[in-house]
């Protein structure tokens, strides 16, 4: 694990792998052997910038953020147990929907999926994860 800080029984985990909270936030917390990972938007850590304006690139540059958070923290997003995807146009989900099943395979976590109005920076896709930590 790559704490960046220790306190009230849980711990925060930053890495450069993934785009730096742009709030007062963490990327992620560990506790009772659980990582709570914070909404990713679709930012290419090496850049800063969006992938791209594309939905489907969005939900992939997400998921490819949840997976390097999940690794600063000794952990896989194959052993995410819970996800929540925002999305601004519910009409492009079937699509988005096959990408986030190029992350994961049965038995797939749980999942909301909901449809909002805006999200930060205007990005088309948000999604943050609860993952199991340790290894298989």
């Amino acid at each position: 694990m790559s704490p960046s800080d220790t306190k009230a029984g849980f711990t925060a985990i930053e890495t450069a792998d993934a785009p730096a909270a742009i709030g007062p936030y963490s990327q992620a917390v560990a506790v009772n052997g659980l990582l709570f990972v914070s909404g990713q938007l679709p930012i290419d850590p090496a850049t800063g910038d969006f992938v791209s304006e594309d939905p489907v690139e969005q939900a992939r540059q997400c998921l490819r953020n949840v997976a390097a958070i999940a690794r600063a923290a000794g952990t896989d997003i194959a052993r995410t147990v819970k996800t929540t995807v925002l999305v601004r146009d519910l009409k492009r989900f079937p699509e988005i929907n096959a990408a986030y099943a190029e992350f994961f395979s049965a038995p797939y976590p749980a999942r909301a999926t909901f449809e909002v109005s805006g999200l930060p920076k205007n990005a088309q896709v948000e999604i943050e994860a609860v993952v199991a930590l340790g290894k298989d």
